[in-house]
């Protein structure tokens, strides 16, 4: 599994636990100390993960590597071009 798809993992887990903990809430109350403490720590971890998922951005492919031959240029290629900073090759700089 990549990164990715690891971190939405835990994203689903934490969701699951919020789930859970909605349900809990329904038994006991809202005013149970460690109910609140464990729904604190799990929006900690919610917000831990999303720093992390912005840490790491979405794996991207790497762009396909293009090669430079070694052999010169056809001169013809820049036949009546400017040079830079020069101007054009028959006119003679300032």
């Amino acid at each position: 599994m990549s990164l990715n798809d690891e971190v939405t993992a835990v994203q689903r887990c934490l969701d699951e636990l919020g789930r859970a903990l909605g349900r809990l809430e329904s038994h006991l109350g809202d005013r149970d100390l460690e109910l609140r403490r464990i729904r604190t720590d799990a929006a900690h971890l919610r917000e831990s993960v999303t720093l992390l998922r912005d840490a790491h951005p979405v794996e991207r492919p790497r762009p396909e590597v293009v090669r430079i031959p070694d052999a010169p240029y056809d001169a013809s290629l820049w036949k009546g071009a400017d040079e830079e900073g020069l101007g054009a090759c028959d006119r003679r700089a300032p």
